[in-house]
């Protein structure tokens, strides 16, 4: 049996990030971190569309928006030091119909609340200025949005672990899927598929699979993972001109989604998407895939059904677009009217692991909970990458003042 003083389960942004952070401030502790795939930031993180969050659209004073607002900083500064590309290149929210603009002005009230420093509200011309491509009837243009690839500083975050870990035995276990968690002799004990894993502190930061990481270490939350697959397409090498920065949607101010929409990324491809679909199989990229056991454990609780009625309307649109080339060309010329088929082409998929409760509410906040052995992040959906280091800060915080860490 291996030991150490904390076990953290999960290998993408929000874990690595956690174990970093503990070990800055806690060198002498000893860190495993039980990723169960054979390399970190496989899921969520490594299907990323890359925006750095500047921290819009989210409730002032919630825990998404203070730590969107603080991440977004620590991120920046964490890529300076050590060197990864990123670009804040701004981005413009475009309202195409009057009916959008009363949310537009709610948006743009919660951003300046929310501490963004030079919004702008811009006209038609002004639209045409920045994006000579795109038309709308109003927009809001965001400064601080910029773009970043995840998956590079997930992985400089696991070398900084090793390397700060060094001395004290921390360990990045990959493969490692967790089967079971037990507590013998005061320590939280972790069943893997190779070994088990004795730690003193367990932290959950499992995304997709964190309600079953808490089931197993006794939680009962009143939330399910439930699963929204995101599909992209991406601008043809001769049409990539048409966008030069970030143009997203006025969103549904009922769904935590933000719509279709443009993403120029860091190695300078353009995304365009997603839509947002129920998925089959919580880690399931492409349209057919399936799972029993994670479609069973969807549909049998009450909370999807009813998010199912309360929005089927959108959720039609959203499958017709994920099943229409057409469709969901449609749906990108509202922002960029001369975009032709010829234009996009299939690119890659993402999956949301989205908490729900019984009363078929989507989460909109983060959520965290913690017993006297362990703290589990619950709901963590974008913008936790943008937020990740102080996500992790927030739950170093809480294991430094629940757990005595030394």
């Amino acid at each position: 049996m291996k030991k150490c003083d904390i076990a953290i389960v999960g290998g993408g942004i929000v874990g690595l990030a956690t174990a970093y952070q503990i070990i800055r401030r806690h060198p002498r502790l000893c860190i495993f971190l039980l990723e169960k795939e054979k390399e970190i930031a496989s899921h969520q993180t490594g299907h990323n569309s890359g925006v750095i969050h500047s921290g819009l659209y989210y409730t002032p004073g919630s825990i998404k928006a203070k730590n969107c607002a603080a991440g977004r900083k620590e991120l920046i500064e964490f890529a300076r030091e050590h060197r990864i590309p990123y670009n804040i290149c701004g981005k413009i929210l475009v309202a195409t119909d009057e009916s959008e603009l009363a949310h537009l002005d709610t948006i743009e009230k919660i951003g300046f609340e929310n501490g963004l420093q030079g919004l702008e509200r811009i006209g038609p011309d002004e639209i045409r200025n920045r994006e000579p491509h795109s038309r709308g009837i109003a927009g809001l243009w965001v400064p601080q949005t910029g773009i970043i690839d995840f998956t590079k500083v997930s992985h400089v975050l696991a070398e900084e672990i090793l390397r700060r870990g060094s001395t004290r035995g921390c360990e990045l276990l990959l493969h490692r899927r967790v089967t079971g968690i037990g507590r013998e002799n005061g320590n939280m004990i972790l069943k893997t598929n190779q070994e088990s894993v004795a730690a003193r502190i367990l932290i959950g930061c499992a995304g997709l699979q964190s309600d079953r990481i808490a089931r197993m270490d006794g939680i009962r939350a009143d939330l399910r993972i439930v699963p929204f697959r995101g599909d992209y397409y991406e601008l043809t090498p001769s049409a990539k001109s048409k966008i030069r920065h970030l143009i997203y949607p006025v969103p549904n101010p009922a769904l935590p989604f933000l719509g279709v929409h443009f993403t120029r990324m860091i190695n300078d491809t353009v995304e365009c998407g997603p839509s947002a679909v129920f998925c089959f199989k919580r880690e399931g990229y492409s349209k057919s895939d399936f799972r029993l056991r994670d479609t069973w454990e969807s549909l049998s609780f009450l909370g999807t059904w009813k998010l199912f009625m309360h929005h089927w309307r959108y959720g039609l649109g959203e499958y017709s677009r994920a099943l229409s080339k057409r469709l969901f060309l449609r749906a990108l010329k509202r922002l960029v009217p001369d975009l032709e088929a010829q234009d996009i082409r299939p690119s890659r998929s993402g999956i949301r692991a989205q908490a729900l409760n019984k009363r078929g509410e989507l989460l909109d906040d983060f959520r965290i909970e913690a017993t006297d052995h362990s703290i589990h992040v619950l709901n963590a959906p974008s913008p936790a990458a943008t937020a990740a280091l102080a996500i992790g800060r927030t739950v170093q915080e809480m294991a430094t003042e629940r757990f005595s860490l030394e």
